[in-house]
């Protein structure tokens, strides 16, 4: 990833002294630092795998990794990601990113137990007199070693086939929660529960805490100065850069859902998809990925749909593809699909898109002098931590 250019303005913060290892999880911790070379806002997998890597290419320069929630936050997308790493989602031109963040995976990373990493063939599935790809097979081929996942479907509605073999499934939770605890043991700072909001020339920070009638309130704030600023908080991103500063920027956000369909897999079994949903083998089942069509306007708030007249968790746009698909996938039909009764059943997160486009790869944008946006979005599990590792080598660079 090549970077903008440096800013002959821009001078780096005071440097912290250097704490390896030091992690602020309450406000019962005091904080007292005031400048850092790096402040990065977001401990998700962007954020954290920046931190990283930035901890690995400019060990001289100190780092603080500030988190509004825990580690990793379990309102955020990261936690809830599909983690399937499929050459099918690589866009051209981004051969080179997608392979080295499967290496990540397998190892580079760290442990790939740790990340729960297994090697699951996907098989994507398409109807008759599809031709778009010269290695399509029969479904009942491509699945003949799966028949779980062969009975979920009808093969005379999706013959065709084409599969990844090299595809991988892991757990996107364990990449943010792995990558914060190696930039820590390098050295980086992590700031738990506090809330960033950016100002002209860093950070003020909120350090948040709960009162006895469980409310969170604001505790303490500070104030960091920071050389460099990364903004790495999912969603959220884009219009704290814009609350804050008065930036705007392109980007836009979707609300996804995840429903689970309580059919039996098994270690072995493919991830499917057709038609834009994902059928993901996870915990015995599978997690249902829908297709993202558009970004969601301004004020959208989640809320469930109807079928047949009853309310379900499922909002509209999941609901009508979902009956689209039933024909074709029957296991969809059945008593095995979570519906929910209200958007709260259903696990779901906001997910950033890149230039509010459902298939902009991952992406690092500099907004001003010392400011950075850096957003994974709906292919992130195959290119996210390429593009983490590009804007910390740029960063690195630039000394």
């Amino acid at each position: 990833m090549t970077g903008p250019e440096p800013h002959p303005a821009q001078a780096p913060a005071p440097s912290l002294p250097h704490r390896a290892g030091r992690v602020w999880a309450h406000v019962g911790q005091p904080f007292h630092e005031d400048a850092c070379d790096f402040l990065v806002i977001g401990a998700g997998r962007m954020g954290a795998a920046c931190a990283l890597y930035l901890r690995q290419l400019a060990p001289g320069r100190s780092l603080l990794l500030v988190e509004e929630g825990g580690l990793p936050n379990e309102e955020g997308a990261t936690i809830l990601a599909p983690g399937v790493w499929t050459a099918h989602d690589i866009p051209a031109g981004y051969g080179a990113q997608a392979e080295w963040t499967r290496e990540q995976l397998l190892g580079a990373l760290g442990s790939g137990k740790a990340l729960e990493v297994e090697t699951r063939p996907l098989a994507e599935l398409f109807p008759p007199g599809t031709d778009a790809f010269p290695d399509l097979l029969p479904t009942p081929d491509a699945l003949a070693s799966a028949p779980d996942a062969l009975a979920l479907l009808d093969p005379a509605r999706l013959p065709l086939a084409r599969t990844d073999p090299r595809a991988l499934t892991y757990r996107p939770g364990s990449v943010s929660l792995l990558a914060a605890q190696q930039a820590i043991s390098l050295g980086a700072g992590l700031l738990l529960n506090t809330r960033a909001e950016l100002v002209p020339g860093g950070v003020r920070l909120h350090r948040l805490t709960v009162t006895n009638t469980h409310q969170i309130v604001v505790h303490e704030t500070r104030q960091v100065r920071a050389g460099v600023v990364i903004v790495a908080a999912g969603a959220a991103g884009p219009l704290l850069v814009e609350q804050g500063l008065g930036l705007h920027t392109r980007h836009g956000r979707a609300y996804r859902q995840f429903p689970r369909l309580n059919l039996p897999s098994g270690p072995h079994t493919p991830a499917l998809r057709t038609g834009g949903l994902t059928l993901r083998p996870q915990n015995g089942g599978y997690t249902l990925v829908p297709a993202i069509h558009h970004r969601d306007p301004h004020g959208y708030q989640p809320g469930g749909g109807s079928l047949t007249g009853v309310p379900t968790g499922l909002r509209r746009e999941v609901l009508e593809d979902l009956v689209g698909l039933m024909d074709a996938v029957p296991a969809l039909a059945g008593g095995g699909l979570e519906l929910g009764r209200s958007s709260a059943d259903v696990p779901g997160a906001w997910l950033a898109l890149p230039g509010g486009r459902p298939d902009a790869p991952p992406q690092a944008e500099e907004l001003a002098p010392g400011l950075h946006l850096l957003l994974g979005g709906p292919l992130a599990d195959t290119l996210g931590l390429a593009a983490a590792h590009g804007l910390a080598a740029h960063l690195a660079r630039l000394g």
